[in-house]
């Protein structure tokens, strides 16, 4: 009796110190989120042509992020390898794991900005009408330059949150989605004197606010004494360049656990857009909704899997599991709340949106479904962030290609264009690929840290 009290309330407090640690990590990635929100917010509220617009920003959102979310996911990886090294009072690995980081961060981002150059010159494989691709091109091709300082940006914010120095890069991310939001107002509508660019000028936006982002965080971890004693040339590992391939050896397939994801996400605007252009629009209304939702709870993995790096460091498998009850239950919690939201505010969400009747009437059936598949996004983003913390990957990458090629675009396919189902049946396919995701992962993270050998997570 008096163990099981004692457990409960170490739990208790380890979701206190989680939801502290996250707080500043889930205002920071809403913040990045909310770019992309604003982009489509402010582009949705065109008095002409915003349809046509939302249908574009959706499409080079899709092709943009479901590219560079490789990058994004395997430089965060880092987080939890410096949290590990500060519990083993290893200050100078921590910079060695900047510097690293950084390095493969410039590397993913040339090779992001590629990659989308290619998909771009192929754009005619998607299936879109021609109006849309004259919009999509031009704006893509912006978003894809600032690729390279938002990669620098997420490489420095990992090393802050390792350190759990959180609310730094949360308070930049602020500045920089207001310096973004009235960007949009300048360019896209045209106001004091600046022209009105549309589309093309929130991409503008986009990436001025990046590169802020990026110049502002680098002044700031590399001139401030705090952060010299990490920064200092330390000891050198036996192997060269081991850490560089050290967080590409795990990074790169947690990248493509979201690169499978996020494609899912990214074929469904595909498909809608086979539908039709409202039913297109309707759905990436809907979709930056629960991508909202999302990124917050990812800063709950974040935080999560960096408690689980400390308890590695630690050699602690009891707060490795204490680790995962506390933030898997704050994302139970929170995506609880996010779905009644969803379910009761529905209209008025939609409404904040656009303002055209048949692409309101459409958003608001699928945040519905939307709703309903909150609780299940948030347990399989968590314990993904858990996983990621313990240093597997293979399996769970399995996990999400199952769940999301294997199921979830099958169905919305079968449900939603072959039997005619339409928007909602596409819906239906995504929920349907959360749900047996969110089952595996949570399984998968608790056998993992039962059976895992804490003394084989060194690198030489």
């Amino acid at each position: 009796m008096q163990k099981s009290y004692v457990f409960k309330m170490s739990l208790f407090a380890k979701i206190k110190q989680t939801v502290q640690l996250a707080l500043p990590i889930v205002v920071g990635e809403l913040g990045v989120m909310l770019m992309g929100l604003a982009d489509t917010i402010q582009v949705g509220q065109m008095s002409t042509g915003a349809a046509e617009s939302l249908g574009a920003s959706g499409m080079a959102h899709s092709i943009f992020f479901t590219i560079a979310i490789v990058g994004i996911i395997c430089i965060q990886i880092v987080s939890p390898m410096i949290s590990k090294a500060v519990a083993e009072g290893d200050q100078t690995e921590c910079g060695n794991l900047l510097r690293a980081n950084l390095r493969v961060a410039t590397l993913l981002g040339i090779a992001t900005i590629l990659i989308t150059g290619i998909v771009g010159l192929n754009y005619d494989l998607f299936g879109q009408t021609e109006a849309n691709k004259t919009l999509t091109l031009p704006f893509l091709s912006l978003i894809s330059v600032s690729v390279l300082p938002i990669f620098w940006f997420i490489a420095l914010k990992s090393f802050m949150d390792g350190l759990q120095r959180t609310t730094v890069g949360m308070t930049i991310t602020i500045i920089a989605l207001s310096m973004n939001v009235f960007g949009n107002h300048l360019l896209i509508n045209g106001v004091w004197g600046f022209p009105a660019l549309g589309l093309l000028g929130s991409g503008i936006s986009t990436l001025v606010s990046r590169l802020f982002m990026a110049a502002t965080l680098a002044i700031y971890v590399f001139t401030r004494d705090e952060f010299k004693p990490y920064l200092r040339k330390g000891h050198v590992h036996v192997v060269k360049n081991v850490l560089e391939k050290n967080i590409l050896r795990i990074g790169i397939p947690s990248g493509m656990q979201g690169f499978f994801e996020i494609a899912t996400f990214g074929m469904a605007v595909v498909m809608m857009g086979w539908i039709s252009v409202t039913a297109q629009a309707a759905h990436i209304v809907a979709i930056n909704m629960a991508s909202i939702t999302y990124m917050m709870a990812t800063g709950i993995a974040v935080a999560g899997g960096i408690n689980v790096g400390t308890a590695i460091g630690e050699r602690d498998r009891s707060e490795i599991k204490r680790s995962g009850h506390a933030a898997l239950i704050l994302s139970v919690i929170f995506m609880g709340v996010c779905a009644l939201v969803f379910f009761f505010g529905r209209e008025y969400l939609v409404r904040g949106y656009t303002q055209e009747l048949p692409v309101i009437a459409i958003a608001v059936t699928l945040v519905v479904w939307g709703a309903i598949f909150q609780l299940f996004d948030g347990i399989q983003a968590v314990s993904l962030g858990l996983l990621r913390g313990l240093q597997d990957v293979k399996i769970p990458t399995a996990i999400t290609v199952f769940s999301y090629w294997g199921m979830g675009i099958p169905i919305s396919y079968y449900v939603g264009i072959y039997l005619g189902v339409g928007a909602v049946g596409i819906w239906m396919g995504l929920t349907a690929s959360l749900v047996c995701s969110s089952i595996l992962l949570s399984w998968r993270f608790y056998a993992r840290a039962k059976s895992i050998d804490l003394e084989s997570l060194k690198v030489e």
